[in-house]
């Protein structure tokens, strides 16, 4: 029987935190074809403030790899952020009307993530932030993949999904798995479980970060 992998073990410690994600009241109102205009502009707004700050912690992750390749893919995913991710939030700002600087991006679950992330990825080393980003990343793949084939009226929104099942944004879910499958291969049992608690902690983090939308 093979050893299980570092990923999967990830994944089945963390499977209830996990699930409660999947089945937040956001992923299943986007599903559902049900999310209201003023929650999806909240969303977008705290969303857009995160993906700044990602481009900060995938920078953490750039400047800790220890290989070529990895750096690489790394700028490559710098690039993308920069020059896809936040063009979308530029372009949907502008063509919804709203003033990111109208909304306070500093409530307690949005600040809690950005700073939560950002945290694991400035005392961490380069598998810390694999961890936390694999959470944030695998989750989005998951749910995305499922709510890109219910009719959603929004095209803004069926946008932003479909964004998260492109083959693109799939690659790079699956990078980081594999990164940590590789490193798991050599890694000591407590670090294993070091690793797992930060994939839970993220994964918290955006539980409570999708709260935050509603009123």
């Amino acid at each position: 029987m093979a050893a299980e992998s570092l990923s999967a073990r990830i994944l089945r410690e963390n499977d209830a935190v996990f699930r409660t994600m999947l089945s937040h009241r956001f992923v299943e109102d986007v599903k559902n074809d049900r999310l209201s205009k003023a929650a999806f502009e909240r969303y977008l707004v705290y969303e857009g403030a995160f993906v700044d700050s990602a481009i900060s912690i995938f920078a953490y992750a750039a400047a800790t790899a220890k290989t070529m390749m990895q750096k690489r893919w790394l700028i490559a995913v710098l690039d993308a952020l920069a020059n896809e991710q936040i063009a979308y939030f530029e372009r949907t700002f502008a063509s919804r009307g709203i003033d990111p600087s109208s909304f306070d991006t500093g409530i307690a679950e949005v600040e809690a993530f950005r700073t939560g992330m950002l945290e694991i990825a400035r005392q961490g080393g380069f598998l810390d932030t694999v961890a936390a980003m694999f959470a944030a990343e695998w989750m989005y793949w998951t749910w995305s993949k499922a709510a890109a084939s219910c009719p959603i009226s929004d095209p803004l929104l069926k946008e932003w999904v479909d964004l998260h099942v492109d083959p693109n944004f799939a690659a790079q879910a699956q990078w980081l798995k594999n990164e940590l499958d590789m490193a798991g291969e050599t890694l000591e049992e407590d670090e294993k479980a070091r690793l797992s608690a930060i994939f839970g902690r993220a994964m918290q983090l955006e539980v409570d970060f999708h709260d935050a939308p509603y009123p």
